[in-house]
């Protein structure tokens, strides 16, 4: 998508009268081991980024030097990591909503408008959610590429914590490496216990333990 149609949005509700315009988005929610990650930025009109796209699409090169532009040039950002332990109490859907809005608590000024990726957020002021929102709208793309650099940090610093594992490669997601892997060694404490690999392979080990 070209440069001005991924600020539409943003442009439309400049428009309109907002200033502090926020967009948050997650990282995390398949994989079966690590945090949900969630970031909310508020972009600087005056500096517009080229390439802010779906973190997923972008190479991994290419969003490390677009999380270095955005942290340098957006008016205010956070990021915020749900642990395991908030995943398995809540679900995946209320622990990426609720990692949204304390990413939103977080920023440094006071959002006016909030774009979200398809969660509907309860604030104190006007919000939108947009179905595949990190493709449309460039402040929801910059907080997807923030959260999936965070992650993917996370997760290759988890890689050399557990090496049999290779969450460097996987970044926690279930290939077949990793369930291999999960199947030989048994889950670590960064599994999600109520994912059904982990949960199926924690109670057959409870049954053999017996």
């Amino acid at each position: 998508m070209g440069l001005m149609m991924m600020y539409e949005h943003e442009n439309r509700l400049r428009d309109a009268g907002y200033q502090m315009i926020a967009g948050c988005d997650e990282v995390g929610r398949g994989p079966l081991a690590g945090p949900i990650v969630c970031a909310a930025v508020i972009l600087n009109p005056t500096h517009l980024i080229a390439g802010l796209d779906d973190s997923k699409k972008l190479t991994a090169s290419k969003r490390e030097a677009l999380d270095v532009e955005i942290r340098q040039h957006a008016l205010a950002y956070a990021i915020v990591f749900i642990d395991v332990e908030e995943v398995d109490a809540l679900n995946v859907y209320q622990a990426s909503r609720l990692g949204m809005m304390r990413a939103l608590d977080q920023l440094d000024r006071t959002p006016d408008y909030v774009l979200s990726d398809a969660m509907p957020l309860t604030r104190n002021c006007q919000t939108l959610s947009l179905i595949k929102g990190d493709q449309q709208s460039a402040s929801i793309a910059a907080a997807s590429i923030l959260a999936k650099v965070a992650r993917d940090a996370y997760m290759i610093e988890l890689g050399k914590q557990y090496p049999q594992y290779g969450f460097e490669r996987h970044k926690g997601y279930p290939t077949k490496g990793h369930l291999e892997a999960l199947k030989q060694y048994g889950p670590v404490p960064e599994h999600r216990r109520s994912f059904a690999p982990v949960k199926t392979l924690k109670s057959k080990q409870q049954t053999f333990n017996l």
